[in-house]
């Protein structure tokens, strides 16, 4: 196994050892990523990280400890600020934006010593299903390279996935973590609104949006999202609550807990093969002692259609500065103020953008705000009221992460509708800001991945990932990467 394909946890035990250095690490990475084209990076930072590779390799030369953060290579979607780097969101609209400081979970990790290698392509301001909505063009899926890889943190996720990165950062406001983790085989979390901090993450959503972690093991998930988590003064959101030591406290008796089996999430649109292996892994877990419920969450009907008009609405409030005035792309023909913003905006936005700022724009406009943006914010309340309900019962939430396997690029971008049904099983729990971790299950004979989704209360990403690493352990799990 190359090293682009070990973990982070077993890579910091050879560091500390000294097998190997931090610089071969590197090397493993840019030889896949320059050799494996799969468009998952936007910006490399190819230069730097060697320099840091350097440093790092310095450290242990002297004999200095090493946190298990140190040195280990990280990817980072491009909508997620690093000072002075690029962070484009996908978008032409932010070409040559590079901003004056760090996201705070920049800032942790820096504290920590990882070491960044790039930014990674996504759908436009995080507003897609499959990753072909990016100004940069689609990221194409590692295990099939026709096939998309699911949005919107679709490089995040493909460079992980291929080994073009060892872990990574993505964003997840319906689903854009988990949904392409189900599409390319890693595991990846959503964790409970307001754990980890979303100052320096550029808004799509600002009452839905999270940043997560993106790994190949749920041990190296775990350990990233111990690094990113906590309370931030700068995210008036935050929750000040204590960080656990997720990464040294994953093993968990599985005997005696029950687990929900939602009836509304396995019904029509659900594909034959992704319900057969999923009702296999509820199988699997039965016999080694938890104990399924079917449950039911009534409300689940409704939340397509309320995601669509809640983060359309905020999506509309929250890209109205992009304007051409202060920073990002601007028009470069124009007679005055009113055509320079309007035709900056035009140019600078793609479609599925425009989409979603005329219908947020739309829910908001007077007359129609309680009609559609009020309703909308009451059956939010409904499906959060749900999860409370089901929780009374069952420890945690067995469900699909996605309705099908990856689709085929092009198959569904003229169909918005269809497009937005992909999110079905992964707008719930954001509506409802609960944590929702993807894992990868044993891949089948037509080589694509499938996700098996679980579903936890505010504040219990510790039992999730306890589950999952139990599943890994049971091997229902495949942590294969495509070479």
């Amino acid at each position: 196994m190359e090293l682009c394909e070990q973990s982070a946890f077993v890579l910091h035990q050879m560091l500390v050892s000294k097998e190997i250095s931090c610089r071969e690490i590197l090397l493993s990475l840019l030889n896949r990523i320059h050799s494996r084209d799969l468009n998952a990076y936007i910006t490399l930072f190819e230069e730097e990280a060697l320099k840091e590779a350097e440093r790092v390799d310095q450290q242990i030369k002297r004999g200095e400890d090493l946190s298990p953060w140190t040195g280990i290579p990280l990817a980072v979607k491009d909508n997620i600020c690093i000072q002075g780097k690029p962070t484009t969101c996908g978008s032409k609209i932010l070409t040559s934006f590079q901003p004056p400081y760090d996201a705070s979970v920049i800032s942790k990790l820096k504290e920590k010593d990882c070491l960044f290698i790039g930014k990674t392509n996504m759908d436009e301001f995080a507003m897609g299903s499959s990753n072909e909505n990016s100004h940069y063009h689609p990221v194409r899926n590692p295990w099939d390279p026709t096939r998309v890889p699911g949005g919107s943190s679709g490089g995040s996720v493909a460079a992980v996935a291929s080994g073009q990165a060892i872990w990574a950062l993505g964003s997840d406001t319906g689903g854009s973590i988990r949904q392409p983790a189900s599409f390319c085989g890693v595991v990846g979390l959503k964790p409970t609104y307001g754990r980890v901090s979303r100052y320096g993450l550029v808004a799509f959503a600002s009452s839905l949006d999270q940043i997560g972690p993106i790994a190949r093991t749920v041990q190296d998930c775990a350990l990233l999202l111990e690094a990113i988590a906590g309370y931030d003064s700068l995210d008036s959101t935050s929750l000040d609550r204590p960080v656990p030591l997720y990464s040294t406290n994953l093993k968990r008796e599985m005997q005696g807990m029950k687990m929900g089996i939602p009836r509304e999430f396995f019904g029509e649109g659900l594909d034959s093969k992704v319900e057969e292996r999923i009702r296999f892994a509820i199988h699997q877990l039965e016999e080694a002692g938890v104990e399924p419920l079917e449950i039911s969450l009534p409300h689940t009907e409704y939340a397509i259609a309320t995601y669509y008009l809640i983060a359309t609405a905020e999506a509309s409030s929250n890209l109205a500065r992009y304007d051409g005035v202060r920073y990002g792309y601007r028009t470069k023909s124009f007679r005055d103020l009113y055509e320079m913003q309007s035709k900056t905006r035009q140019e600078g936005f793609g479609d599925e953008v425009k989409r979603r700022i005329m219908l947020g724009t739309y829910a908001l406009s007077a007359g129609y705000y309680e009609a559609y943006y009020g309703r909308a914010q009451k059956a939010r309340t409904l499906i959060r009221r749900d999860f409370d309900q089901a929780f009374e019962k069952v420890d945690f939430i067995l469900t699909p992460t996605a309705p099908t396997q990856a689709f085929k690029i092009g198959e569904k971008i003229e169909d918005p509708l269809q497009m937005y049904l992909s999110d079905i099983y992964t707008v719930s729990p954001s509506l409802a800001g609960v944590p929702a971790l993807s894992l990868p299950l044993d891949i089948p004979k037509d080589g694509l991945p499938i996700g098996l989704q679980f579903i936890g209360k505010t504040l219990e990403e510790e039992k999730l990932l306890q589950i999952a690493f139990a599943c890994e352990e049971m091997k229902i799990l495949d942590n294969s990467i495509s070479s």
